[in-house]
C-alpha cells in the first residue's frame, strides 16, 4: 500500500466526491498517486430492430466523450474545493498525481480488473448508503468491489 497507487471509481456524484477527498489524504500521507476510474455502461440492444440513427459504437463513444468531460469538470471542481479548504489538511500536495481512466463494462469487474492490473495499494469507494428496497432492487458497486478486491479497500459514506 504505502508505495502504490490509489484507485478511486468515480460516478461524478457528491458522495464521490467525499471519498475523493479521502483518496487525496491518504495519497498525501502514504506520497503515492491516484487513479480516477469511471466506468461507462455497455449499451443493451438488439441491432436486427434496425431502429437506431447512430450505431451502438457510436453511442458509446458520445458516452466516453461526455465521461470525459465530466471528468475534467470533476477535478477542477475538487482542486478548487481542495484548495479552499481552511482546514488546510487536506490540500493537494505538489507533487500528487492524478491519472483519470475512463472504462466500458460492468463497473464491479471493471474497478477490480483495473485496481488488479495497475497493482493498487487501496481502492476508496463511495457508498450512496441505500437501505431497505431499495438496497435490494440496485446493486451494490461498493459493496461487490470490497467483496473481490485483492487489496484493502475504504467504502465512505
Amino acid at each position: 500500500m504505502r508505495t502504490r497507487q490509489i484507485i478511486c471509481p468515480t460516478d461524478f456524484s457528491e458522495t464521490a466526491s467525499h471519498a475523493f477527498r479521502y483518496a487525496v489524504e491518504m495519497a498525501n500521507f502514504y506520497h503515492v498517486g491516484i487513479r480516477l476510474v469511471h466506468v461507462i455502461d455497455q449499451p443493451v440492444g438488439n441491432e436486427s430492430y434496425q431502429i437506431l440513427a447512430i450505431t451502438p459504437e457510436e453511442m458509446v463513444e458520445g458516452m466516453e466523450q461526455a465521461a470525459a468531460e465530466k471528468m475534467n469538470a470533476f477535478l477542477s471542481e475538487m482542486e478548487a474545493q481542495l484548495e479552499r479548504d481552511v482546514r488546510g489538511y487536506l490540500g493537494l500536495d505538489s507533487d500528487l498525481s492524478i491519472e483519470t481512466v475512463i472504462r466500458r463494462g460492468s463497473a464491479i469487474e471493471q474497478i477490480l480488473q483495473d485496481a488488479e492490473t495497475s497493482e493498487a495499494g487501496m481502492i476508496v469507494i463511495a457508498s450512496h448508503g441505500r437501505t431497505g428496497l431499495s438496497h435490494a432492487l440496485h446493486t451494490n458497486i461498493a459493496e461487490g468491489v470490497a467483496n473481490g478486491a485483492k487489496c484493502p479497500v475504504m467504502v465512505v459514506k
